[in-house]
């Protein structure tokens, strides 16, 4: 019955992919090797038709709920919940038993990085694809999870037993594991010879999820590329993960109540076993953008080489290239964009890293990373519809963000240029000048491509300078959480009294509002043209002239930099000398005197007043001030709704990552408060209504309800912003808009529709004194990942809650359950998650916590009459000395109470000894002993002998000890009381 199954099964892939018989002869030439596609339908096919696994689909490269990950990188990051017993039993997800599937991952960036090695060999990339198999609950265990393997790769595939090998845990003597001999004999029997069956220790054959949770032994399917010619060359194919352990925090290992399976197989390598290759780059999944390359750059057609052989690195720019443009695909079409931080930095960097290869190695024509996308989507569309579904979108990302960095590299290559023309033999390439280069500076080129580019230069880079800048600019990102500046230059009294003097004009900052939304959604922010005014030394005395390494103020005639004031951040960003366009001077901030804005900088050459210059914004950093501040209006707006229309702000402060706002309240904000404030700002949001900006004489203003002012001095005319309605409309006499949305006077630099800010989550309210609360707020995709960890969170604490209400027998399962619950205690206080979740989490949890304390004292309970029960019919006379199994200390001292209780005239002391090696001591002396019998005496005794401790009173003692010994600690203790009685 099963050869026919799986003869039906061959059938079916062999007639899937056009040809007689081939995978009994995988490596004949004669035969036409499985395309990819087909190896990867073979695999779904086989688990689902044959051993009757349900097929899920592969879940998003973007972590759902996860801070932990920046990428999905396994198969089994989407089933973490059925590991930790953390499941939601409503949803879906809770019925899986046995699935199988094939995950998209990628492992770039974080603790899994795969991105510097791709292109240098043939077998590293950032995006692959995962087959797996999984068994949840111990719906199958070891041996089936074996058997349906080989049968899969020897009789479907019709890789010859010839070429396999295996490997099983070989045990480890230190934290007590035992060989996995199970798996041992389970190869042997399906005919695997004993010397191709190889046993390896904890680091090859123990697979651990992290520091504490779900492990177990894992065995290995290997494949010899030598095809027993010579010394055998393995490569791992298949992983077998069996789930039976629990890592708690202490590091000891429990066994779980229930077992998994959890197996995980390349397909780039299975499709080139299949194949007959010896590198990924060589199969089908890679051969169509390998020529497509080729056809567009006109460079020699890709040869696999590496290395030294690889002259001119051709080879390696066509395997980046081709590794790159498929994880950009996947990654797009998943919702992941090239941005300035988190999984969308990691992308950025990969888009950048593809663009200086096809441009500097391959020569490539502009756009040509674009128009590798359809190739993709030919690849690997019909497996994941989101490609074919997103391909316009993809390429039109790709291309633009290609255009816009092949600008940049264009300039920084001349900065290097010139920059090394300055340099003695032996002197380091300057860290400021690489750091104003690097996508942490203005132009975004990553500096391991600069130092790429220094490196063909034979030029070495400064890399103490550029590691004390880095620290220097975290230093200021935490500073710039707080409005708490570092100090920094300023014009004082007397240096603005000589500006009058000279007759200086104030600083024309009105271009710092000129930038507009394009067609596509993205802001284009132009550069603006000034003259240098005055300078300054990083002494605040006017000098005519700045030289190279000088921080230095500037003040310029007119500039497009947003200068810090009503709680937004400064802008930052670079300007250059209009004769001279490749040298960059680095702007930190812009601060605001008296109507003059002085911009500090860093000048790497020499600057003089009057010289000509181009100021242009960081754009990244714009935007992100731009989105917290239209989200301020909203939230100050919605709280109004919420409140009541007298509620009145108390100060804001907002930055590229976070905003903070604070508000008069007679109470701290409920849980619902929170919830409907959230609710107003994703309406409004939701809209994309327009957000309208004009200048109106500040007389105009006055008697309009509902619009919004601080209590500050405002310029004449004064600048209103208003969400939805036109300020005109919005101002006029009998208007009762600014009573419905926002309308407010400020200066600050906004977006021009609310769609842009995507959501609003407030992560933290506290009470500054009271009267004033304190509100701390994200935005779009930071706070889309807060409501996803919050989902989840939420998930843990309802798959908690089900876990205490089904009861459980079983104490050490209890205590389990006790310290999840802990654990999830400590979790959701920290992490971030929207507040008003926060506060409900936290309250369902207390009650679970005390629920789960009762249940653990109950079964405490219980446990300790049935073994005080056990003792009593052992031990007839006055002492009672034993050894007893415990859980914990507490059960111990409860035994010997209980103990105690049923016979008052008996003295017991009990020893537990524990899985750790420790053991532990618990005893009570009788009503009517002599005064010199205490427990704390006898406890001391024994635990002394155990080289431990002890506590206690007269009556009841406890303690722990070490000791391999058990009897004579045992003899110790009865010679003792017998000594004393």
């Amino acid at each position: 019955m099963m050869a026919a199954s799986v003869a039906v099964a061959a059938g079916t892939l062999r007639r899937a992919i056009g040809r007689s018989c081939p995978w009994q002869q995988p490596f004949s030439t004669e035969a036409r090797p499985p395309h990819g596609a087909a190896v990867r339908d073979a695999f779904l096919s086989f688990f689902r038709d044959r051993h009757g696994h349900r097929l899920v689909p592969s879940a998003s490269v973007r972590p759902r709920g996860d801070p932990s990950l920046l990428f999905v990188n396994a198969g089994m990051n989407q089933f973490k919940p059925i590991f930790l017993g953390t499941v939601d039993p409503r949803s879906e997800m809770a019925g899986f038993r046995r699935v199988a599937n094939s995950q998209k991952c990628v492992r770039a960036g974080g603790r899994h990085n795969d991105l510097e090695d791709v292109g240098h060999d043939l077998s590293h990339h950032t995006f692959f694809e995962m087959l797996g198999n999984w068994a949840f609950g111990g719906e199958y265990f070891k041996e089936e999870a074996c058997s349906m393997a080989w049968e899969l790769l020897t009789q479907v595939y019709g890789i010859p037993e010839s070429r396999l090998w295996v490997s099983y845990f070989s045990g480890d003597s230190k934290t007590g594991l035992e060989p996995d001999l199970e798996t041992r004999d389970i190869w042997l029997s399906l005919g695997v010879p004993a010397s191709r069956v190889l046993s390896f220790g904890l680091q090859e054959n123990f697979w651990e999820m992290g520091d504490t949770g779900p492990c177990g032994p894992c065995t290995e399917i290997h494949y010899d590329l030598a095809g027993g010619v010579g010394s055998p060359q393995l490569v791992e194919l298949w992983n077998l993960v069996f789930m039976q352990h629990y890592r708690e925090a202490d590091g000891s290992l429990q066994l779980l109540p229930q077992r998994h399976v959890d197996t995980g197989m390349g397909l780039e390598r299975l499709v080139a076993v299949l194949q007959g290759k010896r590198s990924t780059y060589d199969t089908d999944l890679f051969s169509p953008l390998l020529d497509a390359i080729h056809q567009n750059c006109g460079v020699p057609p890709y040869s696999g080489r590496v290395g030294a052989a690889d002259e001119g690195r051709i080879d390696t720019a066509y395997r980046v290239i081709a590794d790159h443009i498929r994880t950009l695909s996947v990654c797009i079409a998943d919702g992941v964009s090239p941005g300035m931080s988190g999984a969308p930095l990691v992308l950025r960097q990969i888009l950048r890293r593809a663009v200086r290869y096809s441009t500097e190695v391959l020569q490539a024509p502009p756009g040509f990373l674009g128009n590798l996308v359809p190739v993709v989507v030919d690849i690997l569309g019909a497996a994941y519809p989101e490609l074919e579904k997103n391909s316009v979108k993809i390429a039109s990302l790709v291309s633009e963000d290609e255009a816009a960095f092949l600008a940049s590299l264009q300039r920084g290559r001349r900065i290097i240029d010139r920059t090394i023309k300055r340099l003695g033999p032996s002197d380091l390439f300057p860290a400021e000048v690489a750091w104003s280069l690097s996508m942490s500076g203005n132009l975004g080129i990553p500096l391991d491509l600069v130092e790429l580019m220094l490196a063909e230069k034979e030029v070495k880079l400064d890399t103490a300078g550029l590691e004390q800048l880095s620290q220097r600019e975290a230093q200021h990102r935490a500073q710039q959480t707080e409005a708490d500046q570092e100090e920094g230059l300023c014009l004082d009294v007397h240096a603005l009294e000589e500006l009058h003097r000279q007759g200086i004009p104030p600083t024309d900052d009105s271009p710092k509002y000129n930038y507009s939304l394009r067609p596509n959604g993205d802001y284009e922010f132009g550069p603006c043209e000034a003259k240098v005014l005055q300078l300054y030394s990083e002494t605040g005395t006017a000098v005519a002239s700045v030289g190279a390494g000088q921080r230095c103020g500037l003040l310029l005639d007119r500039t497009n930099f947003y200068a810090e004031q009503g709680g937004q951040v400064s802008d930052q960003g670079y300007l250059i000398r209009t004769e001279q366009q490749d040298v960059l001077f680095p702007v930190a901030r812009a601060q605001v005197y008296g109507g003059f804005i002085l911009h500090e900088a860093v000048a790497p050459e020499c600057l003089q007043v009057g010289d000509q210059v181009q100021l242009h914004v960081d754009k990244a950093w714009r935007m992100g001030c731009m989105v917290k501040h239209t989200a301020t209006h909203l939230l100050s707006w919605a709280l109004r709704q919420t409140l009541g229309p007298t509620t009145e702000q108390r100060g804001s402060h907002l930055n590229p990552e976070r905003l903070r706002f604070d508000v008069a309240t007679q109470a701290p904000l409920t849980t619902e408060q929170l919830r409907t404030v959230e609710s107003y700002v994703q309406e409004v949001v939701g809209q994309d209504k327009p957000v309208y900006m004009e200048e109106v004489p500040l007389a105009h203003t006055a008697h309009i309800p509902g619009l919004r002012s601080l209590d500050e001095v405002y310029p004449d005319p004064v600048r209103v912003v208003s969400v939805g309605v036109p300020v005109a409309h919005a101002l006029a006499p009998a208007s009762q808009a600014a009573l419905q949305t926002s309308v407010e006077l400020c200066c600050g630099t906004h977006l021009l529709s609310t769609g842009a800010v995507g959501d609003l989550v407030i992560i933290g309210d506290h009470q500054l004194v009271k009267g004033i609360t304190r509100l701390l707020a994200i935005t779009g995709e930071q706070a889309q990942q807060a409501r996803e960890v919050g989902q989840s969170l939420s998930q843990q604490v309802e798959a908690a809650s089900e876990r205490l209400s089904r009861g459980n027998r079983d104490l050490p399962e209890a205590h389990r359950l006790s310290k999840d619950i802990g654990r999830l205690i400590e979790v959701t206080e920290s992490a971030v998650i929207p507040q008003w979740q926060r506060q409900e989490l936290q309250t369902t949890l207390k009650m679970l916590q005390r629920r789960a304390n009762t249940a653990i004292r109950k079964l405490e309970k219980g446990q300790a009459s049935e073994k005080s029960q056990e003792l009593l019919k052992r031990h007839p006379g006055p002492v009672i000395v034993d050894t007893v199994s415990a859980e914990s200390l507490s059960v111990l001292v409860k035994i010997v109470r209980q103990l105690c209780k049923q016979a008052p005239s008996m003295s017991v002391l009990l020893l537990s000894p524990q899985p750790t090696g420790n053991v532990l001591c618990a005893c009570q002396v009788a009503q009517d002993a002599t005064p010199t019998f205490t427990a704390e005496a006898w406890a001391l005794a024994v635990c002394s002998h155990m080289r431990g401790k002890a506590w206690g009173s007269r009556v009841i003692a406890q303690g722990t000890g070490h000791t391999a010994d058990l009897e004579a600690a045992l003899g110790t203790a009865r010679a003792y009381a017998l000594n004393q009685l």
